[in-house]
């Protein structure tokens, strides 16, 4: 069963199939064939008494956020769930009962391929959180059959999926949103005005960091079988396969290459979004990772610092974006005891973050967390995680200076965003996929520079996508799936 990506030209994607998986591994190989074709938008009239139908795949901490919006505050029809690990249907089916919720009637799935393959016609929205190797295939099911997609960020596990589901959102006319959610808040939308403005004159540099450190060190631990109820193979998905071991689920997945992008995937969209965004950002030029600690052959670094050189764009001249990852304070997985003991875990935040604290002590500048400071020609800028407090530092300035007038929305939370969207057939969301894909590429660059090691400036031809002088890090924008995950 393998369908050539040249049947993208010929075929059509109704569900009138004899088999789903074929149509699954087709869609699979949408994401490495090109161009893609135009579908209709299926997300017709909402469900009885204009609720939405909706599948959540992935039940995990944020899948169960997702619950809470979908089934207490917007009140639209859970339909199905999708999660490999059965103990994860039986913790939504509490929660529905605790929330006075009837679940007789919720249809449970290991595979969203097979979820696909029964509802595909009776669902409106689908909402993905996953670990990140399961991001875009299920969002390329469900544009397929335009429906509605919510994906966590970041969008993709490489750079080559983040560009196809860009293609394929656009060319579908799904409403499509990514988990971002600072980037509907006001921080974010502050800061661009702000900069926009020339409010501190033009941004030289900007240094984000974060506490995280999805990392590790040393080879798999021994293989296991898999705890009961874990659908094993379900899980592994279009990853490349290996025996169940510990260190992977639930969580711990995100240091792994195979599965997850490390700190930068797993924080990179919230804090450097900011930057991203302000900056009016396209293509780096290039990236580097200027510093490491730990990591493997399988395994992200427990902690980093990498720069981006962004070149001018339009009347912004260029600029320097440097993130720091890995403070032993809040580290995650393995790799805390290690941060621990480490000397110099400071070098993970930025020295200027130090050197303004002290010239600013009263200031609210989160240390063991996240934000990113602005340094600008005429004054420095700050943000927290998720763009939050964000202000001029010192934040006396804030009174003295011309505000510069509100020139963006600001919607409510991302999903009423999202959902509101879908209810009235629009794609104009607040991180709709035609920006998130954009972001996300600019922070799995990252990941190509921790891939390239240390002091190894990797030149990157963004509207060619590919890097120009160590070719070998071309293998990392585009994974091959596994058999019967693929055409």
């Amino acid at each position: 069963m393998c369908l050539g990506p040249q049947l993208l030209l010929i075929m059509n994607f109704a569900l009138n199939r004899r088999s789903f998986l074929k149509r699954t591994a087709l869609t699979a190989g949408a994401l490495s064939a090109a161009p893609l074709l135009p579908f209709p938008n299926l997300l017709a009239a909402p469900g009885s008494g204009g609720k939405l139908n909706y599948v959540q795949i992935g039940c995990g901490g944020r899948g169960m956020s997702h619950l809470d919006w979908l089934v207490n505050q917007s009140k639209d029809n859970l339909v199905a769930i999708v999660d490999a690990d059965e103990k994860n249907h039986a913790k939504v089916k509490k929660w529905l009962a605790d929330h006075e919720q009837d679940s007789s009637q919720l249809q449970l799935f290991t595979d969203y391929r097979v979820m696909f393959d029964k509802l595909g016609k009776q669902i409106d929205v689908v909402c993905i959180a996953t670990p990140n190797h399961h991001h875009a295939l299920p969002a390329m099911l469900a544009m397929q059959l335009g429906k509605g997609v919510f994906c966590e960020k970041p969008l993709s596990h490489d750079i080559a999926e983040a560009r196809k589901l860009r293609a394929m959102a656009r060319q579908s006319k799904a409403p499509t949103q990514m988990g971002n959610q600072g980037h509907c808040e006001e921080g974010y939308r502050r800061l661009c005005e702000f900069v926009w403005a020339g409010v501190v004159g033009n941004i030289k540099e900007t240094h984000s960091w974060t506490d995280r450190a999805n990392g590790g060190v040393g080879p798999r631990p021994p293989s296991l079988p898999p705890p009961d109820g874990l659908h094993w193979d379900s899980w592994i998905g279009p990853a490349p396969y290996r025996e169940y071991h510990t260190d992977l689920h639930p969580h711990e997945w995100h240091g792994w290459y195979d599965f997850g992008n490390g700190s930068i995937g797993n924080m990179g969209c919230h804090v450097l979004d900011g930057v991203f965004w302000a900056l009016k950002i396209e293509h780096p030029t290039s990236v580097e990772a200027e510093e490491m600690r730990g990591g493997s052959k399988e395994r992200y670094p427990m902690g980093s610092r990498v720069r981006w050189d962004i070149p001018a764009r339009g009347d912004m001249p260029p600029v320097k974006a440097y993130w720091y990852e890995g403070f032993n304070q809040g580290a995650s997985g393995n790799a805390v005891g290690k941060l621990k003991a480490a000397k110099g875990t400071d070098r993970n935040f930025p020295p200027l973050l130090a050197e303004l604290q002290k010239q600013y002590p009263d200031e609210e500048m989160d240390r063991p967390d996240s934000g990113t400071i602005y340094v600008g020609e005429k004054g420095v800028l700050y943000t927290g995680t998720y763009g939050g407090k964000m202000h001029i530092l010192p934040l006396e300035k804030m009174d003295q200076i011309t505000q510069p007038p509100r020139t963006l929305p600001r919607p409510k939370n991302t999903m009423t965003d999202f959902l509101t969207a879908c209810r009235e057939g629009r794609t104009d969301t607040a991180a709709s996929f035609d920006y998130g894909a954009q972001l996300t590429e600019f922070t799995l660059l990252g990941n190509l520079a921790q891939h390239a090691g240390v002091g190894k400036k990797v030149e990157w031809d963004g509207p060619n996508m590919k890097v120009t002088n160590h070719r070998e890090l071309n293998e990392w924008l585009k994974r091959p799936y596994r058999k019967g995950w693929k055409a």
